[in-house]
């Protein structure tokens, strides 16, 4: 059994007479890039922020590493890294020069960490102030100093906001190779449901403060997968005749009048020539599966996924 990074019982974050976060139970195991998703306003942020100790909960438990008394969590707070929201640089430093001021600011002994982590995100921006940065030249940055002191766990609010396709992928495989190459657990919340669905291991679905549904990748593969389903009168013989006179293994029953076969199968046509010769009666036969995105509006019930 995989090592629990964090862990949350009924946590509750009230501002005022609104609910951000609702008893929210989540469980993260070491070594998964863990996609939060939900609709603006779900609670997505809240929940990030009372990890990091930005903001407290207004009830419930959370644990990190194990560790649940205020000491404990501060301790272990020291192993996460973030981005949340925007980042704070000084517009007139280069990337370098940024790094090193919160390397100092923070304690941390080794001096070769800045240019480490500015290689391991890519970015080479010489002396170049950061007002004059682009857009994925300032997310890069915000991911070298989320790294800077190699941490056990990342915590990452909408990382690829407003990025262009190539800034998307280039994001998308700095985070694939922190976790492959140093272990490390992410948890990353976005809208971009499509890119989530290319890096992440587990996703939770959250809706007003409450998470609707924890599912792994495969769990959620299985769920959205593309099949073919045929209505016969009789499935038992139906499935008898496609794998024995079309070869299909791959039959499945679904009951007494329902069978499916691989979304792959691309030839419909063949299926219902062989049952009807066979004496199988076809009622209907037609294509099912979603994708990511129309799963998450299923779930949630909603028509936007900002």
């Amino acid at each position: 059994m995989k090592e629990a990074v964090f862990q949350s019982s009924s946590l509750v974050r009230r501002f005022g007479n609104f609910t951000a976060v609702d008893h929210l139970n989540l469980e993260l195991s070491k070594g998964d890039i863990f996609a939060l998703v939900g609709q603006n306003g779900a609670g997505k942020t809240t929940l990030l922020k009372m990890i990091c100790g930005l903001i407290l909960p207004t009830s419930g438990s959370m644990k990190l590493f194990g560790k649940s008394n205020a000491k404990g969590l501060g301790l272990a707070r020291r192993r996460i890294g973030n981005i949340i929201e925007t980042p704070g640089f000084y517009s007139y430093l280069s990337a370098r020069q940024n790094l090193e001021y919160y390397r100092m600011q923070r304690g941390i002994k080794n001096k070769h960490c800045v240019e480490e982590a500015l290689r391991f995100v890519g970015l080479d921006a010489g002396e170049k102030k950061f007002k004059n940065f682009s857009l994925g030249m300032k997310q890069r940055l915000g991911l070298a100093l989320a790294i800077l002191d190699n941490p056990d766990f990342l915590v990452l609010d909408e990382p690829i906001n407003g990025l262009d396709p190539m800034g998307i992928r280039e994001i998308r495989e700095i985070l694939l190779k922190l976790n492959h190459e140093k272990g490390t657990t992410i948890l990353v919340s976005s809208h971009i449901l499509g890119e989530l669905s290319q890096i992440a291991t587990r996703y939770g679905f959250i809706k007003s403060g409450r998470l609707v549904e924890s599912i792994t990748a495969g769990e959620l593969e299985e769920k959205c997968r593309a099949t073919l389903k045929i209505e016969v009168d009789d499935s038992a013989k139906a499935a008898d005749v496609l794998r024995e006179g079309l070869s299909l293994p791959a039959v499945e029953i679904l009951n007494d009048t329902s069978l499916q076969l691989p979304g792959d199968f691309e030839h419909p046509e063949l299926a219902v020539k062989e049952l009807v010769e066979a004496g199988v009666m076809v009622s209907q036969v037609y294509r099912t599966g979603v994708n990511l995105e129309s799963y998450f509006i299923n779930l949630i019930g909603g028509k936007n996924v900002d």
